[in-house]
């Protein structure tokens, strides 16, 4: 495949990825948030296994393998998607595309936690940068923690979750097909969110046959194109690209939830969104090393000036 095919197909998938975070919004507003979330995850576990059974990549896995396939199942999906439908309940799909769009952030925070990853000045103006955008997005004008939303809440512990199931990933995927570790994650994840629907929403079930068919169409449309397909075309893009240079395309997923909140939901972006998004944008793409600031420079000048003035 060409670069200019990779290219045009990322660009997209993140746009699918953006207008997903909507799909998600209108679902967990007809529907049981947990419920249906089990549901969607369900779907997208299984057509992602077909696609593993068909490229004959279906294998047994050794004990240490099943220990990184349970733990970013519990993180990267039953977390992650616990905490999006239910943060989505109770915030703006504007608000929550946002504050998503900390997850390289944070994954590059978490990599030099616990994968050694040398934090450099850009990556920690970087992570700056971007934790000061969520704090426009959140507070909203406000200034006072006590007008933060707990879907805002939600939301950004569905960050967390998701950055700590890609160190787990990028571990696991060194012996484990992408495509295998992502299907069989899925399906174990979604049995997780299923027990937990039983629980917190008993009537959860029984409200799945109000749904319309223009409804079942969001669903498959998030279940299969979104999450199943979107992240196989990803984990594959990843092999010829490499992590770097495809992980700067979830840039754009933000960009796209705001448009799709405008669009679809006639949601309002407020300047201080705007103001927010710009500030978690650079600061992306500094934490992550795309943009790069010669602080040796600016070191340098420093230091002579002050000698100069002693």
């Amino acid at each position: 495949m060409s670069k200019t095919f990779l290219y045009l197909a990322m660009f997209i998938i993140m746009m699918i990825w953006g207008f997903n975070v909507i799909a998600i919004k209108v679902l967990v507003e007809f529907f049981d948030p947990i419920t249906i979330t089990a549901f969607r995850i369900l779907t997208a576990g299984s057509v992602v296994m077909l696609l593993v059974i068909f490229n004959k990549e279906l294998r047994k896995m050794n004990k240490q393998e099943w220990v990184y396939i349970f733990f970013a199942s519990i993180t990267g999906v039953f977390g992650h998607h616990l905490f999006l439908a239910v943060g989505l309940a109770h915030t703006s799909a504007s608000n929550a595309g946002l504050i998503l769009g900390l997850v390289p952030l944070m994954t590059t925070l978490f990599a030099s936690l616990f994968l050694k990853d040398r934090l450099t000045i850009n990556k920690l103006f970087g992570i700056t940068l971007g934790f000061l955008g969520v704090l426009f997005i959140v507070l909203n004008g406000s200034g006072k923690l006590s007008s933060i939303s707990k879907g805002d809440i939600y939301i950004f512990l569905s960050v967390i979750s998701q950055a700590l199931s890609f160190i787990v990933i990028k571990i696991g995927t060194k012996t484990i097909s992408s495509r295998l570790m992502t299907g069989t994650m899925f399906l174990i994840g979604s049995s997780f969110l299923f027990v937990s629907s039983f629980v917190l929403e008993p009537t959860g079930f029984s409200k799945l046959q109000l749904g319309t068919l223009g409804v079942w169409v969001v669903f498959i449309l998030s279940a299969v194109l979104a999450t199943a397909l979107g992240h196989s075309f990803y984990n594959k893009t990843i092999q010829h690209l490499g992590p770097g240079e495809t992980a700067i395309f979830i840039n754009l997923t933000p960009f796209f939830s705001l448009v799709g909140a405008f669009i679809f939901l006639g949601e309002k972006i407020s300047p201080l969104q705007i103001i927010g998004f710009f500030f978690i944008l650079f600061g992306v793409l500094l934490g992550t090393g795309v943009l790069k600031i010669n602080t040796s420079k600016w070191i340098t000048r420093k230091g002579t000036k002050q000698q100069m003035n002693c």
